[in-house]
């Protein structure tokens, strides 16, 4: 990308043929119907909603924005924000109502699915804490058109950490999804953030997914990535496919809890005995996994310990004079910078990307990170995830966004709405109530600042 945009093809963040630009093959592109299952509203959804509504693709493209009642103050946010942009798009928000058999965020995708224009060939989910490049929608398609066989294409974040240890914490847990760009493509990691498909498997409900998702669905991405399994059909990621992921600046500890608990819990559902075993096998090997990377650390102590005390006892410093404790404690350290720096590298890589994919967006930098924090992260997360996981296997139930579900069998089984919950985990968006804005702003008011703060003018608007 980078020789191509020096070579003079300034759109190269867009396309690597300039030639793809031309009126006569755009006019050509098949129409994308996106779907976002919204829910409340926080200090990032502006910015990110505006990312995917001004979106350069060159065919037609529609955009629901599902709320699951007028009540959701994404609602009213998100109806501000099509009367912007209303002569230079087609949206709509969808009201899709209360789930009874699924968790809402998937009622709200097939309510999406039904409302979607009927001449849609592909349909493109994203969750409202995705924050697009220009180019994103052109490039799934394009990926889509050249291989028919590609049941799913995904994307994954790059999480944006705030400054606590629970932003680092959901960073690092994140980090393994990265894996899915050194596969050449093909990949089994299915993030629900991002998740493009033809529109015709849901038209057909292919494989009996809608049937899947609505009996009884709690993970969108579980789901799909299991029925993909089962009937051997192809995820991909493209290159392109990494979105900054900006989280909460309040985000808590308790609030990376309950996250971490909503991720395990995904391991509890399952749509067949095959499904259940490779969960159950997962489980296994990430319980092994998870604390056998935090063992090491906790005998180095020990070891380090052991050699501080020699000197005041002689049982202790004969012990540590014949153990081989600190040398192996020199190897964790190695091991440990080793892993750092492949993290930061990996990370530094993935913030180019997205700055060369959004050259007029926000552009992120490296020097946000704290490192420190990140290491107690990657200990934290490791220690706390096969806790998590027990716990979501005995309690069957987990608190979604205000909404409890029970499972039975693998399938949502009994939901209870609480009122109890303001906030959800990573966006700090408000549930319920009103917004807090700056003293004397309306939420119209306040909406336009943000528009106009965060508008640039850009090289290729006409």
């Amino acid at each position: 990308m980078r020789r191509k945009m020096a070579s003079g093809h300034s759109f190269a963040f867009l396309c690597d043929d300039v030639d793809e630009l031309e009126h006569s093959v755009q006019q050509k592109l098949p129409m994308v119907s996106v779907v976002m299952p919204l829910k409340g509203f926080g200090e990032h959804n502006l910015q990110n909603w505006r990312t995917q509504i001004t979106s350069l693709y060159g065919g037609p493209l529609e955009f629901l924005f599902v709320v699951e009642s007028k009540d959701d103050p994404a609602y009213r946010a998100v109806s501000r924000l099509i009367v912007e942009y209303k002569d230079k798009l087609d949206a709509k928000v969808v009201v899709a109502g209360f789930s009874t058999t699924c968790s809402q965020k998937i009622h709200n995708q097939l309510i999406g699915v039904e409302k979607m224009h009927k001449d849609s060939k592909y349909v493109l989910f994203l969750d409202d804490d995705v924050r697009l490049h220009p180019g994103t929608v052109g490039a799934l398609t394009k990926e889509m058109e050249k291989n028919p066989e590609i049941f799913i294409q995904t994307g994954y974040p790059l999480d944006l950490p705030s400054g606590s240890l629970g932003s680092y914490c959901i960073y690092e847990y994140h980090m393994p999804c990265s894996i899915g760009f050194a596969t050449g493509g093909r990949t089994f990691f299915l993030w629900g953030g991002c998740m493009m498909m033809h529109a015709d498997d849901f038209r057909q409900d292919l494989y009996g997914l809608v049937t899947a998702l609505k009996n009884g669905g709690y993970s969108d991405d579980m789901t799909l990535a299991a029925i993909a399994g089962q009937h051997k059909r192809l995820i991909t990621s493209p290159p392109v496919a990494v979105f900054p992921h900006p989280l909460a600046s309040d985000l808590s500890f308790s609030r990376y809890w309950n996250y971490l608990r909503k991720q395990t819990f995904v391991l509890e559902s399952y749509v067949s005995k095959v499904n259940w075993i490779m969960n159950r096998a997962l489980f296994g090997v990430h319980f092994y996994l998870s604390w056998g990377f935090v063992c090491p650390y906790v005998m180095a102590l020990v070891h380090i310990a052991t050699t501080l005390r020699a000197p005041y006892s002689a049982i202790v410093k004969e012990a540590a004079g014949s153990s081989c404790g600190l040398k192996l404690v020199s190897f964790l350290l190695i091991c440990t910078l080793t892993e750092l720096v492949s993290m930061w590298n990996l990370t530094r890589v993935e913030i180019q990307l997205c700055n060369m994919l959004s050259p007029e967006g926000p552009q992120d930098s490296l020097r946000s990170y704290n490192w420190g924090l990140v290491f107690v992260a990657v200990l934290v997360d490791n220690f706390l995830y096969p806790i998590s996981a027990i716990r979501s296997h005995f309690s069957q139930s987990i608190n979604w966004s205000g909404i409890r579900y029970y499972l039975r069998d693998g399938k949502i089984s009994k939901i209870e709405r609480e009122n109890s919950s303001k906030y959800t985990d990573l966006g700090g968006k408000h549930l319920y109530g009103k917004k807090t804005y700056p003293a004397g702003k309306s939420l119209l008011g306040y909406l336009s600042i943000s528009l106009a703060q965060w508008h640039q003018p850009k090289k290729y608007d006409v």
